[in-house]
């Protein structure tokens, strides 16, 4: 195993270790073994990606450092330090909080613990430091490549004043951070399962995933900000927004804005994280207690889904046969987390693409003016995500499982890929597009339910077509995730053409008398053909 840098950082306070009676031989064996281990871990801001040469973990470092850069015009355009860092702690403590509960959930809820080093002559003392240790092992590395950048940009621009009070904050927050993570983690647990919390953590990943995106809209409209002389007003609820407390300190220390206001945010910047610790180490053994809830897998409240699925299942399939491949893959498309992690953000995009056009418009142009244009043309994005959806619909972390297609008397074979497919339309896109349609009648009034229609048609006619260029006759569920990346960008990009292709029939019949009529009707008889064609009755 390696001897890593930050153990031989660590080896300086050795002598602290000691006097707090804590055996740091052990300690810091402890700490190697789970450092080796984290290195091989893929983090979630990969999404999934397939491992490749090199050091994982210092690429995740570097992808870090490279969203750190969102933090400097916040920092370098204008001295309002109140408007400015509250932006700026407003990103830190949201990629942080992301990326605890995404990536680092392993470190506080480690079972390893309970498991292997409760059964030897270890003090609790030692187990105990090794967990705050290591976290902040990791909170330090993250942190530091994510404001490194921003944090030299300020020294040069702004001071050492400044970088001193940026320095204590981002300490400070990297407190907060852990803390609050394991009081929100405690409360999950205290009142639910283990199978909650890792729903929970599951979905924080997606967030993840899709605020990255958001960060860069922000990025792209932040210039915009700059340029606006924005002046602060106190609110009673903003006390309860922990951004604004960090940005108080820059604005009372460097501007002399000595205020009742600016105390109290101060205060809080600094008690908050303080006080939270303080509960966190009275309730850690209650803590400790309810992490057992993590070995426990209880699936009652998925149990009230199965009806929805069930009559869902009967009106898209005649047969038996299909209406059970049907209710398994809808099992598997809303169950299984790492699919969910790797398809949900796709769907996440798909309603966040189509609604920030609109939006976009409307800021330029009036309600009326935008309701009269062609602008919901962008729902077609929703049908950009089918590819990839599709694709993934091949892989499954259980797919050693798969031998049971072989095995099972299955009468008509094109039952599971048909279903599947069914499956995904009701199950993903489906709300998906309903979403998005509610908010452009809205905008654009009735008048477009006719186009509308056309591009839910176009959507099943796609997944027809990407089904027979990227998982014709691949069992669903039935590869490992090692492969999902292979051919998957040059699929992608063809069939991104053809939804193009269908934008431009869609204008095509626009120009035509009665030529949406009779696109629709075109749509319907492909449908009908190629879904005959595709899965026939043998």
């Amino acid at each position: 195993m390696d001897d890593f840098r930050s153990l031989r950082i660590l080896d300086t306070f050795k002598a602290l270790f000691i006097k707090l009676d804590i055996d740091y031989p052990v300690m810091r064996r402890i700490l190697q073994v789970k450092l080796t281990l984290d290195e091989r871990r893929v983090p979630s801001i990969f999404n999934g990606e397939v491992k490749k040469e090199g050091s994982i973990y210092l690429k995740t470092l570097a992808l870090y450092a490279f969203y750190g850069l969102i933090l400097i015009p916040f920092i370098i355009l204008g001295e309002n330090y109140m408007f400015q860092m509250s932006l700026v702690f407003g990103v830190i403590l949201f990629i942080l909080m992301t990326s605890m509960i995404s990536d680092f959930s392993t470190v506080l809820l480690d079972l390893r613990d309970k498991s292997i080093l409760n059964t030897k002559p270890i003090s609790r003392k030692t187990i105990n430091a090794a967990k705050i240790i290591h976290v902040i092992i990791y909170m330090s590395f993250i942190t530091s490549a994510f404001v490194t950048i921003p944090f030299a940009v300020g020294l040069f621009t702004k001071g050492i004043g400044f970088a001193l009070i940026f320095l204590v904050e981002i300490i400070i927050v990297n407190l907060f951070v852990v803390v609050l993570t394991a009081i929100l983690y405690l409360l999950v647990l205290r009142f639910f399962d283990g199978e909650r919390l890792k729903d929970i953590i599951n979905y924080v990943q997606i967030l993840l995933s899709v605020g990255i995106v958001i960060g860069y809209q922000i990025l792209l409209r932040s210039f915009d900000l700059a340029t606006i002389d924005v002046q602060y007003v106190f609110s009673w609820w903003h006390l309860f927004i922990p951004a604004l407390w960090y940005g108080a300190p820059f604005e009372m220390l460097l501007h002399q804005q000595i205020s009742t206001t600016m105390i109290i945010f101060s205060s809080l910047a600094i008690c908050v994280p303080l006080i939270s610790f303080y509960l966190y180490s009275r309730v850690m053994p209650s803590f400790e207690r309810n992490l057992q809830k993590l070995m426990t897998e209880t699936g009652s409240n998925k149990k009230k889904w199965a009806g929805i699925d069930s009559f869902f299942s009967k009106i898209m399939c005649r047969r038996k046969e299909e209406q059970i491949f049907y209710r398994f893959a809808s099992k598997m498309m809303t169950q299984e987390r790492e699919f969910k992690l790797k398809v949900y953000p796709a769907l996440g995009l798909s309603i966040l693409f189509p609604t920030l056009f609109v939006f976009n418009d409307l800021r330029m142009y009036s309600l009326s003016e935008v309701s009269n244009g062609k602008t919901y043309f962008a729902l077609y994005f929703c049908n950009l995500m089918i590819p990839g959806v599709i694709h993934m619909l091949k892989f499954s972390g259980t797919y050693k499982g798969s031998w049971i297609y072989r095995s099972t008397p299955i009468q008509y074979i094109s039952s599971i890929y048909s279903a599947t497919l069914k499956a995904f339309f009701v199950k993903l896109y489906i709300p998906i597009f309903i979403i998005n349609s509610v908010v452009f009648i809205w905008v654009f009034s009735p008048r477009i339910i006719p186009e509308i229609v056309i591009i839910l048609l176009v959507a099943v006619v796609q997944i027809i077509l990407t089904y027979r260029m990227i998982n014709n006759e691949d069992y669903p569920f039935s590869q490992s995730y090692e492969f999902a990346q292979e051919q998957q960008t040059a699929n992608n990009l063809l069939q991104f053409l053809i939804t193009g292709l269908f934008v431009v029939g869609h204008f095509i019949a626009l120009s035509i008398p009665l030529g949406i009529y009779i696109y629709i009707v075109i749509l319907l008889v492909i449908i009908v053909l190629g879904w005959r064609v595709t899965f026939p009755k043998k």
